[in-house]
Protein backbone atom coordinates (compact mmCIF):
# COMPACT_ATOMS: atom_id res chain seq x y z
CA UNK A 1 0.00 0.00 0.00
CA UNK A 2 1.18 3.55 -0.58
CA UNK A 3 -0.08 6.77 1.02
CA UNK A 4 1.53 9.86 0.30
CA UNK A 5 1.54 12.75 2.79
CA UNK A 6 -0.73 15.47 1.93
CA UNK A 7 1.46 17.95 4.57
CA UNK A 8 4.92 17.21 3.42
CA UNK A 9 4.54 15.18 0.03
CA UNK A 10 6.39 12.04 1.24
CA UNK A 11 5.28 8.98 1.40
CA UNK A 12 4.54 7.45 4.57
CA UNK A 13 5.91 4.34 5.85
CA UNK A 14 3.01 2.29 6.57
CA UNK A 15 5.14 -1.69 7.46
CA UNK A 16 4.16 -0.81 10.93
CA UNK A 17 0.29 -0.86 10.25
CA UNK A 18 -0.17 -4.56 8.96
CA UNK A 19 -4.32 -4.18 9.60
CA UNK A 20 -4.31 -0.69 7.95
CA UNK A 21 -8.38 0.28 7.61
CA UNK A 22 -10.14 3.19 6.55
CA UNK A 23 -10.76 5.38 10.34
CA UNK A 24 -7.28 4.30 11.02
CA UNK A 25 -5.13 7.19 12.67
CA UNK A 26 -1.56 7.09 11.75
CA UNK A 27 1.48 9.57 11.90
CA UNK A 28 3.52 10.53 8.74
CA UNK A 29 7.07 9.40 9.64
CA UNK A 30 8.53 12.68 8.08
CA UNK A 31 7.00 15.54 9.39
CA UNK A 32 4.67 14.10 12.42
CA UNK A 33 1.25 15.44 11.18
CA UNK A 34 -1.53 13.04 12.63
CA UNK A 35 -3.38 11.69 9.66
CA UNK A 36 -7.07 9.66 9.42
CA UNK A 37 -7.52 7.00 6.65
CA UNK A 38 -10.50 8.16 4.35
CA UNK A 39 -10.22 5.45 1.84
CA UNK A 40 -8.26 2.56 0.71
CA UNK A 41 -8.48 1.76 -3.38
CA UNK A 42 -6.00 -0.41 -5.67
CA UNK A 43 -3.17 -0.11 -2.62
CA UNK A 44 -3.20 3.84 -2.56
CA UNK A 45 -4.22 4.80 0.26
CA UNK A 46 -6.20 8.51 0.84
CA UNK A 47 -5.63 10.62 4.28
CA UNK A 48 -6.71 13.57 5.69
CA UNK A 49 -4.92 16.06 8.17
CA UNK A 50 -6.53 15.75 11.69
CA UNK A 51 -3.76 16.91 14.03
CA UNK A 52 -0.72 19.33 12.70
CA UNK A 53 1.43 17.65 14.84
CA UNK A 54 5.03 18.82 16.42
Amino acid sequence: MKLICPECKNEVGLSSYPNLAENHVIECNFCGITLMVKKIENDIVEAEVVDEGK
